[in-house]
């Protein structure tokens, strides 16, 4: 795998006028610096637009009011690349270039491991190159699957075998990728004990090659048309938050304003 360790992060902007300084200080300074850095493979950032919001789902009521969700992808080995990470945050800071303090609320950050990419049979790249391929928007889902058991063994053998496969004959689905939280695959994680009432959760990624409402559209007319192949997980899976995005153009960040 070309990167083994990934970086989430879901915000929100409390204060209605600063989205355009957000994107300029994201798309200008922040991500260059970050792009930059050897332990950095990729990185990108996508918009929850206000008409995203009736297409959004989810059971947690703290991403009520997110607005973006951004991914990075690092290199190994994964202490050098956190190293440089972290390093570049507190040096932005030094530097007086974190404008977003005062105004930003962080709804999810977290570290995750890539678990399998999925690529549509009428794309021609693999699993990996889909990470840098351009896209029109994205679709994540966080997920909290409560054990660790053979009941959500056989949920996780269906969004395999069947979910993902249906998803990627959609209109406009790229590909897909899921992720874990790191937690279940660290090298000192205790093997001797049974872990089958333990939480953890799971981030999905849908690329997208048209208007993310016109793809979640095709999604719900083929659910309608196929509901052999869905399967109730509410047993095992909380889906915390799910949402279509917005892929962000440079300049072009006035979906907030009056």
């Amino acid at each position: 795998m070309f990167a083994k360790k990934t970086f989430f992060s879901v915000m929100g902007v409390t204060d209605a006028t600063k989205h355009h300084e957000y994107n300029e200080y994201h798309q200008l300074d922040h991500r260059p610096e970050n792009l930059l850095l050897p332990g950095v493979a990729w990185g990108d950032r996508w918009v929850r637009s206000p008409d995203c919001v009736p297409a959004s789902s989810g059971s947690d009521r703290n991403f009520d009011d997110a607005h973006y969700v951004a991914m990075y992808w690092l290199y190994e080995p994964v202490a050098q690349s956190l190293k440089q990470w972290t390093d570049l945050g507190e040096l932005a800071w030094q530097w007086g270039r974190r404008p977003d303090m005062p105004w930003r609320k962080n709804h999810f950050q977290k570290f995750m491991d890539p678990l399998k990419g999925y690529v549509a049979p009428r794309v021609l790249v693999s699993n990996e190159a889909l990470v840098y391929r351009p896209v029109r928007g994205m679709h994540f889902t966080l997920s909290r699957f409560r054990r660790h058991d053979a009941e959500v063994h056989e949920t996780l053998k269906w969004y395999d075998r069947v979910r993902f496969p249906d998803l990627l004959t959609c209109r406009g689905v790229a590909g897909a990728w899921s992720f874990v939280t790191e937690d279940l695959l660290k090298p000192d994680r205790d093997t001797t004990s049974s872990y089958d009432d333990a939480s953890w959760t799971r981030v999905t990624l849908l690329y997208l090659d048209e208007d993310p409402l016109d793809v979640m559209a095709d999604i719900q007319r083929h659910d309608r048309a196929n509901p052999s192949r869905l399967r109730d997980t509410s047993a095992v899976e909380d889906v915390l938050f799910a949402t279509p995005l917005r892929a962000i153009i440079p300049w072009q960040w006035n979906w907030f304003d009056k």
